[in-house]
């Protein structure tokens, strides 16, 4: 499906769409190391952002407080791009909340979103809705993910890391012993930031809602 993109040099509305693509929790911009060789063989400029305490960003969880914060990475960078130009946003899991948050604050900057078996949010709820009914369905089992505070006053979002077992059942199943091995050495603790997100109002029709979006599933 990442092959209707528009090349470099394509778009129809100002300067080229470029793929910005975002995985999920505990995950990195490395997560994307095969897509993102295929989309640049194809003519594609694309850029896989660590977010904050993601990949080899150096932050530890501790000093990454909101969702927001968190996003940061990919919202400087939309910030940062030249008058006129466009890109597309792919996102995947918990990168769908933060490809959701971009495009609410800049979506004028935005060609397209893609969700690859992301999370998208309405325009009715808080932020964090669709992630605490994700929770409550019990639609995925968790196995051996760890789930723990940060701190004893609960000030900070709770953690989360993939264990081994889910990770090699749900997540890395159709991928190589060497893909594993490599996944579960580059994992980091990350969080859902649940908490934070409740507190947030929900994104907006005239913003969120006004860039297109294809969601995407496997």
């Amino acid at each position: 499906p990442l092959r209707r993109l528009p090349r470099r040099g394509h778009g129809r509305r100002g300067g080229a769409r470029n793929p910005q693509v975002r995985s999920g929790a505990c995950l990195g911009g490395w997560s994307w190391f095969k897509v993102a060789t295929r989309l640049r063989s194809a003519g594609h400029r694309v850029s896989t952002p660590d977010l904050a305490a993601s990949g080899v960003d150096p932050r530890p969880l501790r000093e990454v407080p909101t969702f927001r914060d968190y996003t940061k990475p990919l919202l400087d960078l939309l910030e940062s791009l030249p008058p006129g130009e466009k890109v597309v946003l792919v996102g995947h899991s918990l990168g769908g909340v933060n490809v959701a948050l971009a495009y609410e604050l800049f979506p004028k900057k935005i060609a397209a979103v893609v969700f690859v078996a992301a999370f998208m949010l309405d325009h009715r709820s808080p932020p964090s809705y669709v992630l605490e009914q994700f929770v409550e369905g019990r639609t995925l089992d968790w196995m051996d993910t760890e789930f723990k505070p940060q701190d004893p006053e609960g000030k900070l979002p709770t953690s989360m890391l993939f264990g081994p077992l889910v990770t090699r059942a749900k997540f890395f199943q159709l991928c190589s012993p060497e893909d594993l091995t490599l996944g579960r050495s580059l994992m980091r603790v990350s969080s859902m930031f649940v908490d934070d997100l409740r507190l947030q109002p929900p994104y907006t029709e005239a913003r969120y809602g006004s860039v297109p979006a294809s969601p995407l599933q496997p």
